[in-house]
């Protein structure tokens, strides 16, 4: 029992320390959530603009290709790590503080990483920037829960949902508009004056809650030796696992089969600490456990809708990232319409959110049915009919989720709730990464050998030779693309067949209609 009552005793300030501050709803709220909103949003377009300038960046700073994927793979593990941690401290040091000082220290890192003079300096900085971006989505979740009034908070939860559905479709753009027409330096420099904004709103809007220092008697120190290195072992893994050839490497073997077992004893330390960073018995909640495993899936899904047809279009008709962009606008920009739109009808008490969650991963299944026939001959504008149903498909398959994990919790709850959405999330997109590129090679393999055998042996000519190779590896391009199209679709339509079985229904705190 005492395991469990803990926790409670640990938090149990928590409530009276922040009632002032949920009964002063106000302009200035609306003004700190919007610096938060404006924050995790530049660490999410920063993460994926440097990914997609990545061969502009490699070229100016002499980087090669393995060390450029490094960069990558340590910056999304240092993000991941710190969405774990981050709840705890912010609550120990106080929102505020915590994020003022992680969009502080964000900018900073961003201003000077094209000027390391060195790979080695160049990695360190993306590591710490890593930790400040991952830092700060679990801060916009625990303002929406905590200081939106019950009747908008559906809207705040939106705000959040914005994260997932308009900023990763913006990094296409931004990332060709820096490459092509102002400088590859920008792709580090794009965040330093949203920032600025985003911490000027933080400091005018948010209240500053005490210090509570005294939680570092209880520090959960097992946590974070058995935590902090199970997270970066997994993303590291999965993050290089298809360039090293997965476990014909050692080294893949080594992250991630260590990372599973540190990530096992870490869930078994949690289960005893007084003050943990994970609460696992929320995970007895149904609609949490759903929410979790839906979210992965559906991040799989949107991580995948986003990265093929970029790839598809730059190998086969070599587009660059500012020809790729209008398709993604296509997405991103009436985002600001439909996920407000979502939030109103989930905000409607008659409406079930269970089958709105429904009807978005009925659209993004169809998206990409749709996308699965494509030839060798479409371009960009092909993709289009296909992509207008991710307008509303996106935000109908995120923002029920968040309605379903989060409504009836305690305040003191936020916390690990948010750690929990959060780390998912954020482990979600670089399992994408990695599911997706293992298939892609293992397709693509299957594809280029079935096209070669089904040739025989009728002899070429030279000059013919170099035509039909092209010819070869452009069609199993087109092959695996559509089978990747076709994975997503079933992972969607699997998630479907869950909401009648797992969820229970929820309401809105309080209907505006």
């Amino acid at each position: 029992m005492n395991a469990v009552s803990a926790p409670a005793s640990g938090l149990a300030a928590t409530p009276a320390s922040t009632a002032p501050a949920q009964g002063a709803f106000g302009l200035q709220v609306v003004v700190g959530l919007f610096g938060v909103l404006l924050a995790v949003l530049c660490a999410g377009l920063n993460e994926s603009v440097t990914k997609i300038s990545l061969a502009d960046i490699r070229g100016a700073m002499a980087i090669g290709a393995d060390e450029g994927a490094w960069l990558l793979a340590v910056y999304s593990a240092a993000s991941v790590s710190a969405m774990a941690f981050s709840p705890w401290l912010a609550t120990t040091f106080s929102l505020r503080r915590f994020t003022l000082a992680a969009i502080g220290a964000f900018a900073v890192l961003g201003l000077l990483q094209p000027f390391a003079p060195n790979l080695h300096s160049l990695m360190l900085l993306r590591v710490l920037q890593g930790l400040a971006s991952g830092a700060l989505p679990p801060m916009l979740m625990s303002v929406a829960l905590r200081f939106l009034p019950p009747g908008i908070k559906v809207y705040g939860l939106a705000c959040y949902a914005l994260t997932a559905t308009f900023g990763p479709n913006l990094g296409t753009p931004l990332a060709g508009l820096w490459t092509e027409y102002v400088g590859w330096r920008w792709a580090f420099w794009q965040i330093i004056l949203p920032s600025l904004v985003a911490g000027g709103c933080v400091a005018w809007g948010l209240p500053q809650d005490p210090l509570r220092l005294e939680r570092f008697r209880q520090f959960d120190w097992r946590g974070v030796l058995l935590g902090l290195p199970a997270i970066c072992g997994i993303v590291l893994g999965l993050s290089l696992g298809d360039r090293w050839g997965w476990f014909d490497s050692p080294l893949i073997c080594w992250l991630l089969g260590g990372g599973l077992l540190l990530l096992v004893l870490f869930m078994f330390n949690e289960w005893s600490e007084p003050l943990p960073f994970f609460q696992l018995r929320l995970l007895g909640r149904r609609n949490l456990a759903f929410a979790l495993l839906t979210v992965a899936g559906v991040l799989i899904v949107l991580s995948g809708v986003g990265s093929l047809p970029s790839a598809y279009l730059a190998q086969l008709q070599g587009y660059r990232p500012a020809q790729t962009s209008p398709l993604m606008l296509l997405v991103a920009m009436p985002q600001l319409i439909a996920l407000p739109l979502t939030a109103a009808l989930c905000n409607i008490r008659a409406v079930d959110c269970r089958w709105v969650l429904g009807i978005g991963l009925g659209m993004l299944a169809a998206s990409c049915i749709g996308s699965s026939l494509l030839t060798s001959q479409w371009i960009r504008t092909d993709f289009y009919p296909f992509y207008l149903l991710q307008v509303f498909g996106q935000p109908m398959a995120v923002l029920p989720l968040l309605m379903l994990s989060t409504t009836g919790m305690s305040p003191q709850e936020g916390p690990f709730a948010s750690a929990w959405f959060n780390t998912v999330k954020g482990l979600s997109a670089v399992v994408a990464g990695g599911l997706l590129d293992a298939l892609g090679t293992l397709r693509r393999h299957f594809h280029s050998n079935h096209l070669v055998d089904s040739l025989g042996n009728a002899p070429l000519l030279d000059d013919h030779a170099a035509s039909l190779a092209r010819r070869i590896h452009d069609q199993a391009l087109v092959l695996t693309s559509a089978d990747l199209y076709l994975v997503l679709a079933v992972i969607a339509v699997a998630l479907i067949c869950l909401i009648p079985v797992m969820p229970t229904r929820v309401y809105p705190p309080r209907a505006v209609a």
